[in-house]
């Protein structure tokens, strides 16, 4: 199966979002070297939690559970990418979709055109990550569930959960 049908198949259909996620993390992986993110060795912080998230995971590995995409949503169609290895770092911003393309055949041309055509290219806008840890658990006194400490939040003497936080502001 070829990468953009494992993508697919990841992902569930076909789409322009789809495809401009594989297009964005197929040059990841040439601009890195690297074929897969085993562990933290790439990151994406994603601006968007789109379909084209799913093709950053389907096709470079990157994913919220290893902690290696990360995401921040201004709702921009743009991806930052960084290498722990050589420190390179670079941003890709989808340009306005190409007027008269539509479907597949914009698919095709996302997948195919020269990655100026499809992407704005830019220094990041993020600094990189530190890499993921593992956190202590605390148990929320007043539903019992646990969360990580930095999670926590104290409200009236307890530690509690975000879930049963009630923040205090004076209505500003």
């Amino acid at each position: 199966m070829n990468i953009w049908d494992k993508a697919v198949d990841f992902h569930g259909h076909t789409c322009g979002g789809l495809a401009l996620g594989v297009r964005a993390a197929i040059e990841a992986k040439k601009r890195f070297g690297i074929d897969r993110a085993e562990d933290e060795e790439v990151v994406c912080i994603t601006e968007n939690d789109a379909c084209g998230v799913d093709g950053i995971q389907s096709v470079l590995g990157c994913t919220m559970g290893k902690g290696n995409l990360i995401y921040h949503g201004t709702g921009k169609f743009a991806f930052n990418f960084y290498s722990r290895k050589t420190g390179e770092s670079f941003r890709l911003m989808a340009r306005d979709k190409k007027e008269g393309l539509h479907g597949q055949e914009y698919i095709e041309y996302v997948l195919t055109a020269p990655v100026e055509d499809v992407f704005i290219e830019s220094d990041t806008k993020l600094p990189l990550p530190r890499p993921a840890k593992a956190l202590n658990s605390v148990k929320c006194e007043i539903c019992g569930e646990a969360a990580p400490e930095n999670k926590i939040r104290l409200m009236d003497g307890k530690h509690v959960c975000l879930d049963c936080y009630e923040d205090y502001n004076r209505g500003w």
